[in-house]
């Protein structure tokens, strides 16, 4: 009881400065217009940084950075690192059709599988290049590439950096997963205007390959 009696009046001599700095924040924005703007953007960033996103893992909630990029919108560009550790970009892929694979782990299960799907769908496709992306090393990609023959999709890498996830907004921000990243499908033009996105509600279920794919028909 007595530290919850401390705990408490500490709690209210801080509540009680509370007037006092509303006061001195109105008297520095009202004086320098430059104070009361940045008052306004540093609002505005908390306020981006609460949006994250919610999906499950085998039932449990967890967090990702944030939402997909919109239809309509630009992709991000990005840089990610091959099989032979050279580095590609978005920019790379101008002028073709570009599926965006993204999961947490090849080493799984659904993921392994997202990857033989796409390959099998990939060599049907026209103009059409399929990225799968994730945070393992390119020397565990290149494995189970070799191992599984897999021809007609790219392998690529987040290892270094993790920009990828930041800028796309799959990277988990808690959870046993953290910070790897969330499954989910962009589907980009030849410009890298977003086509279709999917953030997969449950990760242990597998992408809508369907849906992925009809994005593509004109």
């Amino acid at each position: 009881m007595a530290y919850t009696d401390k705990r408490t009046a500490h709690g209210v001599k801080h509540m009680a400065k509370l007037p006092k700095l509303k006061a001195e924040k109105k008297k520095l924005t009202s004086k320098n217009p430059y104070f009361s703007y940045l008052y306004f953007l540093i609002s505005r960033i908390n306020l981006k940084d609460t949006k994250m996103a919610t999906v499950t893992l085998k039932g449990n909630s967890i967090h990702t950075l944030g939402t997909l990029p919109a239809k309509g919108s630009t992709a991000p560009e990005f840089q990610l690192t091959t099989n032979d550790l050279a580095t590609v970009k978005l920019s790379d892929y101008e002028g073709s059709r570009v599926v965006l694979n993204i999961f947490p782990s090849i080493d799984t299960g659904t993921c392994a599988q997202s990857v033989r799907q796409f390959n099998t769908e990939a060599a049907e496709l026209d103009n059409t290049i399929v990225l799968c992306i994730s945070k393992d090393l390119p020397f565990a990609q290149a494995r189970f590439c070799g191992a599984e023959g897999i021809e007609n999709v790219e392998m690529l890498s987040d290892f270094k950096d993790g920009n990828f996830g930041k800028s796309y907004n799959v990277s988990f921000t808690d959870g046993p997963l953290a910070p790897l990243h969330s499954r989910a499908v962009v589907v980009l033009d030849e410009k890298g205007t977003v086509l279709y996105s999917e953030q997969v509600p449950e990760i242990v279920d597998e992408p809508n390959y369907k849906a992925a794919l009809e994005a593509l028909i004109p």
